[in-house]
């Protein structure tokens, strides 16, 4: 006799009634997908027990490719061809790749996104993030048995519009629907939080291959409420291996090295490293093309010496995160360790400092974002009860905002707000009978527009022509889910529309990523003073049009002195607007000027009342 499962009334799904759902973890090192079975997040492993893809990828010349640990012997013999650390590479142009000197392939700058020179023709990085996540989609077809209804795919919380948006590009190209691009330290949180039931605010910290992010979270009861974020998207163990590789070269006083010397002292270094991380010695042991032997010991001590900056470089970003949420390090209940380089004891070390608490490493650092990634997926897919389900508050790295007259930044959406979330503000035109608008989005913590970075331009046209400041635009700015920005403009009057969705063909730079918030802060004086300029500078601008405007029509109301004195005021307001830096004095001037015109704008009213009322009866008033 079969033994009957029984539960409660609506808490199982009937079989045929759960869908699948995976959570991919689609690293700048390695790559994985996890499911959840039995109410139990579960990595998926390979047919050789395997957990981790390597996110390497090499083109063959009949066509083919290789991928994870396949690839992996191929890096030292075929550098050009067996792309490592693409991830790097999303959503970037050439300019925007650091150390791009020392890469041993051969790129393609075309406009928007890099490509990559391959016997098998001009790869670009989305291409190549497809073939790793084809190689997960099948890993995970394979061990279900069944159809994948869709994936929850991580990304950096650093990562721009462009480099999202080429994450979801990869993924169609795949053959996999996404349910939702998930912040990595975000997914983090959730495995690590539904995991322990933990409550509280906790930092997340997550030192990866390529990227580094910070996020500060509230946790209480099924609520994820993400704080502040901050990080670097070009920051890893990436550059820690280049460190090394760079202070091994000083030592061995190596002269320039060819592609696949490089290669094979790169991997020699990568090793060296890990090893560095439980024991106090390790050995650079190599013998190059030309029969040369490398061979340099270096200490625990060297190497943390040696890459102190690069962890300093991170403590400031976390410590950005705190002042952003308003909170002190003592505030932090736990701060939880996400991502293979944060197992070097330097960095374990710097940390456990910083927030005054051990870190929490309780959870495979390796596998704790894929883990919250295939809950979250669970979740979208419609398996979880009423009772398991939560909520997740996420939010934006950079304020997004539209040009103004004058190059000014009117923000819409503060960084650090929630999303996804829709924000509207109105505008008027600048000049009489304007019939269109051109509309600049910018994202970024400065005050002009040419300090931060521009994400799209688009225009509204047909707008009915108007007086200045008569027009009444309402720009509406949209972030959904995974962090893509839409953004529409319409004249409320005639319903005149127009919008864009943005989707930026390369993205921010290295630098620029973290200088936007640098800057923002390290001369906030002077771009207070900077907008106030440019403020004075457009009331300037709009005065000086008005007069002239009336001056064209209703000169005659003037006798010649006080069209004389006017003209004279006039011109006094173009030299100074034309000359003068300080905001106080522009102001004064305006002021001045607007003074002396007052008597002629009387006269303009008065002439208009006498031309409304002329020939009419008072009895018709």
């Amino acid at each position: 006799m079969a033994l009957l499962q029984i539960s409660e009334p609506g808490k199982s799904l009937a079989p045929h009634q759960r869908r699948i759902a995976v959570g991919i973890d689609l690293g700048t090192t390695n790559s994985l997908v996890a499911i959840v079975r039995d109410a139990l997040p579960k990595v998926l492993p390979d047919a050789q027990g395997r957990e981790l893809l390597p996110s390497v990828i090499r083109y063959l010349p009949n066509g083919r490719t290789q991928a994870g640990f396949e690839a992996l012997e191929s890096v030292v013999i075929d550098p050009k061809n067996t792309i490592v650390s693409v991830k790097r590479f999303m959503g970037r142009g050439l300019l925007d790749v650091e150390h791009i000197e020392s890469a041993p392939y051969d790129f393609v700058d075309q406009p928007g996104m890099l490509k990559l020179r391959t016997v098998a023709g001009d790869k670009s990085p989305i291409e190549v993030s497809a073939e790793i996540l084809a190689r997960l989609r099948q890993l995970a077809e394979d061990s279900v048995n069944d159809e994948i209804v869709g994936a929850v795919i991580t990304v950096p919380a650093y990562f721009d519009d462009a480099q999202r948006q080429a994450t979801k590009d990869a993924a169609k190209l795949a053959g996999i629907e996404v349910l939702r691009l998930l912040n990595e330290p975000t997914a983090a949180a959730i495995a690590y939080g539904l995991d322990n039931a933990s409550e509280g605010v906790y930092a997340v910290y997550d030192l990866g291959g390529g990227t580094f992010d910070i996020s500060i979270l509230r946790m209480s009861r099924g609520v994820f409420e993400v704080l502040s974020t901050g990080g670097d998207s070009a920051l890893g163990g990436d550059d820690f291996d280049h460190r090394l590789y760079c202070w091994v070269i000083e030592q061995a006083k190596l002269p320039p090295l060819s592609i696949h010397d490089h290669r094979t002292l790169l991997q020699a270094c990568k090793h060296a490293k890990e090893q560095l991380s439980h024991n106090p010695l390790a050995r650079v042991h190599e013998t190059l093309a030309d029969g040369t032997v490398v061979n340099v010991g270096v200490s625990q001590a060297q190497f943390f010496e040696i890459t102190q900056n690069l962890v300093t470089k991170t403590l400031m970003a976390c410590k950005k995160a705190l002042r952003d949420a308003g909170l002190k390090a003592e505030d932090v209940k736990g701060v939880v360790m996400v991502g293979g380089s944060t197992r070097m004891p330097n960095v374990q070390r710097a940390v456990g400092e910083l927030f005054g608490t051990q870190p929490l490493n309780n959870l495979n650092p390796d596998q704790v974002v894929a883990l919250g990634a295939a809950m979250q997926a669970d979740l979208l897919a419609g398996n979880q009860s009423k009772d398991d389900e939560w909520l997740l508050l996420d939010v934006i790295p950079l304020s997004l905002g539209i040009e103004t007259m004058g190059g000014l930044v009117e923000k819409i959406i503060p960084r650090n707000t929630p999303i996804p979330v829709a924000r509207a503000q109105d505008f008027t035109t600048f000049k009489d009978g304007q019939t269109a608008l051109a509309i600049q989005v910018v994202q970024g913590e400065r005050e002009l527009a040419q300090d931060c970075r521009s994400l799209g331009k688009f225009e509204l046209r047909g707008i009915p022509a108007m007086a200045a400041g008569a027009a009444r635009i309402r720009v509406t700015f949209q972030v959904d889910a995974d962090g893509l920005l839409s953004v529409s403009a319409t004249e409320q009057g005639s319903g005149v529309k127009a919008s864009i969705d943005i989707k930026p063909s390369y993205g921010l730079t290295d630098a620029e990523i973290t200088r936007m918030l640098q800057d923002g802060f390290a001369s906030a004086k002077e771009d207070l003073l900077s907008r106030s300029l440019r403020e004075e500078q457009v009331n300037a601008q709009r005065l000086l049009d008005a007069v002239q405007t009336a001056l064209d029509s209703d000169r005659n109301l003037l006798n010649v002195e006080e069209q004389a004195l006017i003209d004279q005021e006039m011109a006094t307001l173009q030299k100074i607007l034309n000359e003068e830096t300080d905001s106080a004095v522009v102001r004064k001037a305006v002021d001045h000027a607007a003074k002396a015109t007052d008597d002629f704008a009387q006269k303009r009213m008065n002439a208009s009342i006498q031309k409304a009322l002329s020939g009419k009866n008072v009895a018709e008033i």
